[in-house]
Parts: structure tokens; C-alpha cells; sequence
């Protein structure tokens, strides 16, 4: 199973400093792949409307038949072990990509979390879309370590 990143907003060289670091350490120790694909609409448009146009880039970048989890403030909260089991049930019927999807500072258009399989929150708070790349890397490494029984999760 493949991991997609799908962000507006790009990571400047690549890494972006301590987050990125953090980003590609949970990255390099996951078996799945990860590949990152940054949008990024550079014109200056209202709010509505780049949000709208954010919205269309993303499902542009989205990997065809990939399972599609976006990450809203608004979507569901799970535990560690349920995101894990998610995941294991994912792979299980044989899904081949999962693409989590991270918005812009505009939030997401209703476009993009319509037909999500999964929207997940990380918790109400607003956090820095580099450092949410971040937690989903460590959540994703977590999730790998829940599924092998290895014993960095202690729950």
C-alpha cells in the first residue's frame, strides 16, 4: 500500500526546517511508501475563491482510486488503536494508495471532503500545516508499530 501526502502549500526545500526533519524521520521508518504532492494556487484571489481553486488542485493531485482521508478540525477524532485498525482494514481489501488530504489556511472546499472515505481530525485545535504533516507521519509510524506489536506504542 502506497501513502499519499496531498497539501496545498509547499515545504521550502524541501523539508522546511525542525518539521520537516520530523516529516521525513517517520516517513524513512514506515514499510509504506510516502509521497508528498504540494499544490499551490499563487494568484491572489478572495478567500472563497481560493479555496475553491485550492480544492480543485487537490482533487487533481489525488491518485486515481486512492482511498481519499481528509484532514478537517471538524472530522472525527480516533484513538491510535482504531486509526491502526482502520488502516490494517484498508490494506485488507486491498487498497492500494491512501491519499490524506491537508488543506490551505482557507480551510477546504465542500468539494473536496464530498465522497471523502475518512475526515479526521487531529484534535479541534489549529495547528501549522507543516507540523500536521508532521503528526500524520508520527500517527502513520504509530499506527505500523500498533499493527506489529512492536512496542513503541504502550497505549
Amino acid at each position: 500500500m502506497r501513502v499519499f501526502v496531498i497539501a496545498v502549500g509547499r515545504a521550502r526545500g524541501g523539508k522546511a526546517g525542525p518539521e520537516g526533519a520530523l516529516f521525513a524521520e517517520y516517513t524513512r521508518r514506515l514499510a509504506w511508501p510516502v509521497t508528498v504532492r504540494e499544490v499551490e494556487e499563487r494568484r491572489k484571489l478572495p478567500p472563497a475563491d481560493r479555496k475553491r481553486r485550492e480544492g480543485e488542485l487537490l482533487l487533481a493531485a489525488l491518485p486515481h482510486g486512492a482511498r481519499r482521508i481528509v484532514l478537517d478540525a471538524r472530522g472525527r477524532t480516533l484513538s491510535s488503536e482504531d486509526f491502526a485498525a482502520r488502516l490494517s482494514a484498508w490494506e485488507g481489501r486491498g487498497a492500494a494508495a491512501l491519499a490524506f488530504v491537508i488543506g490551505g489556511a482557507d480551510g477546504l472546499a465542500p468539494a473536496v471532503l464530498e465522497g471523502a472515505d475518512l475526515v479526521l481530525s487531529l484534535g479541534p485545535m489549529t495547528w501549522p500545516h507543516l507540523l500536521v504533516r508532521a503528526m500524520l507521519a508520527e500517527q502513520l509510524y504509530r499506527a505500523q508499530a500498533i499493527l506489529q506489536g512492536h512496542p513503541y506504542h504502550r497505549g
